[in-house]
């Protein structure tokens, strides 16, 4: 399915297979030769998503574009099935295997790899050809890959990084309260506007 969100329309090349049960939203354009499978959701949610040449977006993927943070996949990329995405950038030849999560402001390089249930946190830099294992994660500015168990090496690293701040632009409370209200009244505001989205069908772009 193909929705226009406030006023922008995919663009999808002609080449281009989109599953029938796949979502496509507003501001996203996807490359020649590209597949988006089943389930799949692509949503430009006040910032763009492109997809590059010959990508693959598996089942239930997940990939979200914010004003804050756009998301750009380069060529030959591949995010497996349940991988979530967003606000992100990825470089050509990349490898997302089921389960990967890459957070807003985060960059890999040219053919790293995510493997299954691996984690990339918000504003971090994995190299070029790096390796995040089976459900690790990468954290920091070069990027730190620690085990899961590792959490306050990875949480002196995250916390700096600001996760309610990058992803939600609020500031963490004190201790006995809770940032949920606010949280979710922003983000009920935001994601509120696709109430006004229209249904385009399954046809690709004539433009593209």
């Amino acid at each position: 399915m193909l929705l226009e969100h406030q006023g922008k329309r995919p663009k999808i090349h002609a080449s281009v297979y989109v599953a029938p049960t796949a979502t496509i939203c507003g501001d996203v354009t996807v490359g020649a030769g590209s597949r988006i499978l089943f389930g799949a959701v692509l949503t430009a949610e006040g910032g763009p998503v492109v997809i590059g040449a010959h990508c693959i977006v598996m089942e239930g993927a997940v990939i979200r574009g914010t004003a804050r943070h756009p998301v750009r996949l380069g060529d030959h990329v591949l995010v497996g099935p349940r991988a979530y995405l967003s606000g992100c950038s990825v470089e050509e030849c990349v490898f997302l295997a089921a389960g990967a999560t890459v957070f807003n402001g985060a960059h890999l390089g040219a053919r790293a790899e995510v493997r299954i249930n691996g984690v990339v946190h918000i504003r971090t830099r994995v190299a070029p050809d790096a390796v995040v294992p089976i459900g690790w994660v990468a954290v920091g500015d070069p990027a730190e890959i620690l085990p899961p168990g590792e959490h306050d090496r990875i949480w002196a690293i995250q916390g700096p990084l600001d996760f309610p701040g990058t992803v939600f632009g609020l500031q963490r409370v004190p201790g006995g309260e809770s940032l949920m209200p606010a949280l979710t009244r922003r983000y009920a505001r935001a994601l509120g506007t696709h109430a006004g989205d229209h249904e385009l069908g399954h046809h690709a772009s004539p433009d593209l």
